[in-house]
């Protein structure tokens, strides 16, 4: 027979990953000094002007 799972283990397992998903995604957010994230704020302003730019009218 498998060995039983001890739920209150997985739940902080569970936890403890969306804990450091979250720790990713904010230091990637906020480790970026002001002027690197106002580049990649024009250069995304700028990828999605060209995209409209070029659709067709239908």
């Amino acid at each position: 027979m498998t060995t039983p799972v001890n739920l209150n283990k997985a739940r902080k397992a569970r936890a403890k990953t969306a804990r450091k998903q979250a720790a990713d995604e904010n230091a990637a957010k906020h480790g970026l000094t002001k002027t690197q994230r106002d580049l990649n704020r024009a250069k995304a302003d700028r990828a999605v002007s060209q995209l409209d730019a070029h659709k067709r009218e239908t």
